[in-house]
């Protein structure tokens, strides 16, 4: 890449100073050449601004003489003066002037001759409104003065040419310190991703250098983080699977090796242990595939507009024997007017299932569980607040992942698997909808639900 980019560099620097040299070479031998056609050198400009402004006025060429005899030199040379030299020295030397069709005016020696078709090319035309009214013609004036300088030209030339390749050996230079500067931080990074593929998680770069190179750097290691976020709770999940099963597999194989070796007698009572530990791991295994389906997008909802207060009515009356049973008070308060939601009605009595179950498993004898709703805005809320020990500080949204258990030293049989309230979070959400928890002034934990209204 690097090679690539150099010569990317080096070969626009190349063309766009020769573009520049090509036209700075044809745009002054065009000029050089009119301003040597014109007679430059001897300022036969101002007398073909004059001619054709005399033109201009009469509309003839009449009294155009006056004109030219003031230009033309009329010195010749003198007894034992110098023969005079030809060349720009010696001014325009003699002008002829003739009309459109090339008959000559001027000099008076020349009136009714033609100009030949060699002095016509070197001519300098006269145009008035665009159209050619007459010719000015100077022997010392067109190609004869523009030979004479090419020489100057061709030095001029190569001089260009010359400034034209050290130009691009520099730029060549600065092409290489640019492209060393840009692919430095490139290099970094893509070393940084190869380790990143071979398992290194750690892995991070420098965020410096321009404004693109540090988004780039940021996001490879904000993608890095998520990676190792990522890997971490994935061996944390491996593990707490493994740790989660291993307890009720122990105990229905020492039940099972037990009854073969003929140490309990193979009776019901002696089978229902193995039947309990066999319904936990089912739970466990049906929570985890709710989980992955929810959290994947895929678990199939069968939505329908309902009335979120009788859901919350019908799992409060299935709890209310089990909390009467643990001296335990359930408080219900629901707004009169109709709480609308678009819903899965079993998936939305689960999340209330798994709520109530963890109030249950968390408030002492004697407590009370509040299970309320109202309308705000365009969402229904209702929350589960209960009268336990609340939630340790930082533990807020901890509380939602995979088997974590604020309380460590509860059993499974008392504890659930340690999903319930991810299974509530994944629920929520894959309703639209957002889930918090949190502990309240008084005392205990709350669990909020938001779902959105059903639309009227």
């Amino acid at each position: 890449m690097r090679r690539n980019l150099l010569l990317a560099f080096t070969f626009s620097a190349l063309v766009g100073i020769g573009l520049v040299v090509v036209w700075t070479h044809l745009s002054f031998s065009r000029e050089m050449r009119t301003f040597f056609r014109q007679g430059g050198p001897w300022g036969l400009q101002e007398i073909t601004a004059a001619l054709e402004e005399h033109y201009r006025r009469t509309g003839s060429w009449e009294g155009a003489e006056a004109i030219l005899h003031a230009a033309t030199p009329h010195r010749t040379p003198q007894n034992g003066d110098e023969p005079l030299a030809e060349g720009p020295a010696m001014g325009p030397g003699p002008l002829v002037l003739a009309d459109a069709e090339g008959r000559v005016i001027y000099p008076p020696s020349r009136r009714g001759t033609r100009l030949t078709d060699a002095e016509r090319r070197r001519a300098i035309p006269l145009e008035v409104n665009g159209q050619v009214v007459g010719y000015l013609y100077s022997p010392r004036g067109g190609p004869v003065a523009w030979d004479t300088t090419r020489p100057m030209f061709q030095r001029l030339t190569q001089a260009a040419l010359l400034a034209a390749l050290v130009a691009v050996a520099i730029s060549s230079l600065l092409a290489w310190a640019l492209s060393q500067r840009i692919l430095r931080p490139l290099s970094a990074l893509q070393a940084a991703a190869q380790r990143l593929a071979q398992g290194d998680r750690n892995v991070r770069v420098p965020e410096d250098g321009d404004e693109e190179l540090r988004a780039l750097a940021r996001a490879f290691n904000r993608m890095a983080q998520a990676l190792q976020e990522a890997e971490e709770a994935r061996r944390r999940l491996t593990a707490d699977i493994a740790h989660e099963l291993r307890t009720p597999l122990a105990v229905q194989q020492a039940q099972i090796e037990a009854l073969l070796d003929g140490v309990y007698e193979l009776t019901p009572e002696r089978l229902l242990p193995i039947l309990e530990q066999n319904r936990l791991l089912a739970r466990l295994v049906e929570d985890l595939r709710t989980l992955s389906l929810a959290e994947e997008g895929r678990l199939p909802l069968h939505q329908q507009t309902l009335d979120l207060r009788d859901i919350l009515r019908q799992n409060v009356e299935q709890f209310r024997a089990v909390a009467q049973a643990e001296g335990i008070t359930l408080h219900f308060d629901v707004p009169d007017e109709p709480l609308l939601v678009h819903a899965d009605p079993e998936r939305l009595a689960q999340v209330l299932h798994n709520l109530l179950a963890n109030a249950l498993r968390h408030t002492p004898r004697g407590g009370r569980i509040e299970i309320a709703a109202r309308r705000e805005g365009n969402q229904a809320v209702f929350w589960v607040r209960d009268t336990g020990p609340g939630l340790p500080p930082g533990t807020e949204d901890r509380v939602f992942q995979r088997f974590y258990r604020v309380d460590r030293a509860r059993d499974r049989q008392r504890g659930g698997t340690g999903l319930g309230l991810s299974i509530v979070r994944a629920l929520v959400q894959a309703h639209q909808g957002h889930v918090r928890a949190y502990n309240h002034p008084e005392g205990g934990a709350v669990f909020e639900v938001r779902l959105p209204l059903a639309p009227s």
